[in-house]
């Protein structure tokens, strides 16, 4: 981001890096994302040092940012996401999962499995959309469902590429509960899970959210949110032979899905 302010309305109005983006706008959805990835509440020092922008015109977007509602001034003085960004996500979230639906669709065309699309919300996993599968005997996850990463194809498919600190501050907010008697219940053991999925390209729950229960999970290259989709069926359909044939089909759609995705127009279904 430029590391110099715009002192003048003519210049907050300039368009930034030849993109024809409104910089003053460029850099609020930037301190709106810097805040994010801090926990939702920061201090100005700390968005300048994260940032590169002086001081005055981090104070300025803030004071705009509080005054629409999408930042609040906590009593400490620092500063906190506001509850009106809550409708532009949930909203956001919605349309995610429209979007997500046909490609989900042609994952249960090519698999006969319930497919999902996840998203990684704080500390926990939510679900956006399923399409499921035509078989009598199928996986049923409730859109909008929140679950811990630990017990998930999909949340470890989230936080494969994620520092090993962070995840270890992760789970030791959420607590690691054993769903089953085959869930990972170790910040240690789940590590070593995230390398086999960084090695295999791929992650699977085996049985360890739900006994009976396999899925195979990928995350969505490039996504502008963090997202994985996963197919779920039961163990004995979900097979190791079944999986060699599975997870390709995953990568395809993750893939097609991305690029979609990060169109600048909607994508059509």
């Amino acid at each position: 981001m430029p590391t110099s302010s715009a002192s003048t309305p003519d210049a907050a109005a300039k368009p930034a890096g030849g993109t024809g983006g409104v910089q003053s706008l460029e850099r609020a959805f930037d301190l709106l994302e810097r805040m994010a990835d801090a926990g939702g509440e920061v201090g100005l020092s700390e968005l300048s040092a994260s940032s590169g922008l002086p001081l005055p015109t981090i104070h300025r977007l803030m004071r705009t940012l509080v005054a629409c509602g999408y930042v609040r001034q906590q009593a400490n003085r620092r500063y906190a996401l506001g509850p009106r960004l809550i409708r532009l996500g949930e909203s956001a979230s919605r349309l995610l999962g429209t979007w997500a639906r046909p490609y989900l669709a042609r994952l249960v065309e090519e698999t006969g499995e319930t497919a999902n699309m996840a998203l990684l919300d704080g500390d926990e996993i939510v679900y956006v959309a399923q399409v499921p599968s035509r078989h009598s005997m199928r996986m049923f996850t409730e859109v909008g469902r929140r679950v811990l990463p630990h017990s998930t194809g999909v949340g470890k498919a989230l936080l494969a590429h994620t520092p090993p600190e962070e995840v270890r501050a992760l789970l030791a907010r959420t607590g690691m509960p054993a769903a089953t008697e085959k869930t990972i219940t170790t910040p240690d053991g789940f590590l070593a899970a995230l390398e086999q999925v960084r090695v295999a390209g791929y992650a699977v729950d085996d049985n360890e959210q739900e006994i009976g229960v396999r899925c195979l999970a990928v995350s969505v290259p490039d996504s502008p949110t963090p997202a994985a989709i996963s197919i779920s069926g039961p163990a004995g359909r979900v097979t190791e032979a079944a999986t060699d044939k599975i997870v390709p089909v995953l990568q395809e759609v993750a893939r097609d899905l991305a690029t979609a995705l990060t169109t600048t127009t909607a994508p059509q279904g």
